[in-house]
């Protein structure tokens, strides 16, 4: 591949999930980014495997934690929710031209950061005695992607910023969950991923503000006009405050999401 944006095709076309973070954990940063090629639409974004049966969050079984298939469950979701956010990343990588070549590669440290978490949950799924995919999984994040594919500002907004951060508000609690079950090694896994991703959301509050000062828009204002236009979930508490200020979330903004 000749470029950064080229070359983010190719692992989220992948449907095979572990070749598909494997692929994105080999990618260069050193290709050039090359800014401003609008690509055509390749079929079959993003590459799925066959497995996990993609089914409404309503008919998703919740297990006991105190059995062994709870725990897996539980990991398997969050497992889910990592592949879905490398193809989210990839995505944003190759379908939006015209960004600050800066923009580029912050999005492919996400989607590596993002690759090294799946194989990381997945890996433990197997010592569990279970694999990405033996349980059913939901698609509201890539739902999401797909309203927002033609509107940049909505996507950065939407995503990483609000369906990402309530990563960063749920963790704690799950990380509880799992050591008082006794899986000490999932809470080990989760501390990384509450690491990372608040450098996720701190990349897209970056780039949402960089957005919004361009076109003079007012973030707050804007970020609540693109949640009813998009219909995005209404976020509820608690809220990991101190998880959201580090991730750049200023106090006018928690203001206005605990309001």
């Amino acid at each position: 591949m000749t470029s950064l944006r080229s070359a983010a095709l190719v692992p989220l076309l992948e449907p095979d999930a572990i070749k598909k973070a494997r692929l994105v954990l080999e990618m260069s940063p050193d290709l050039p980014p090359d800014t401003g090629t609008v690509f055509e639409v390749p079929p079959g974004i993003p590459g799925r495997p066959s497995t996990p049966r993609l089914v409404p969050h309503t008919q998703i079984k919740q297990r006991p934690l105190s059995t062994i298939q709870g725990r897996a469950g539980l990991i398997h979701s969050i497992t889910h929710i990592e592949l879905n956010a490398i193809d989210l990343a990839l995505d944003v990588i190759w379908r939006f031209a015209g960004m600050p070549p800066q923009f580029y590669l912050d999005w492919m440290q996400v989607a590596k950061e993002e690759a090294l978490h799946f194989t990381l949950l997945r890996n433990h799924l197997v010592t569990l005695g279970f694999d990405y995919g033996s349980f059913d999984a939901h698609d509201a994040l890539w739902q999401m992607a797909e309203k927002t594919k033609d509107n940049i500002l909505a996507r950065i907004a939407l995503v990483p910023r609000t369906l990402e951060a309530r990563g960063l508000d749920a963790s704690p609690a799950v990380k509880k969950k799992l050591v008082s079950a006794g899986d000490m090694k999932a809470g080990e896994i989760l501390d990384v991923i509450l690491r990372d991703e608040i450098g996720h959301v701190a990349v897209g509050n970056r780039w949402y503000r960089y957005l919004c000062e361009q076109r003079g828009l007012d973030p707050i204002s804007t970020y609540a006009q693109l949640c009813d236009r998009y219909q995005a979930p209404h976020l509820r508490g608690p809220f990991n405050l101190e998880a959201r200020r580090a991730a750049g979330f200023d106090e006018a903004e928690l203001a206005a999401l605990q309001g």
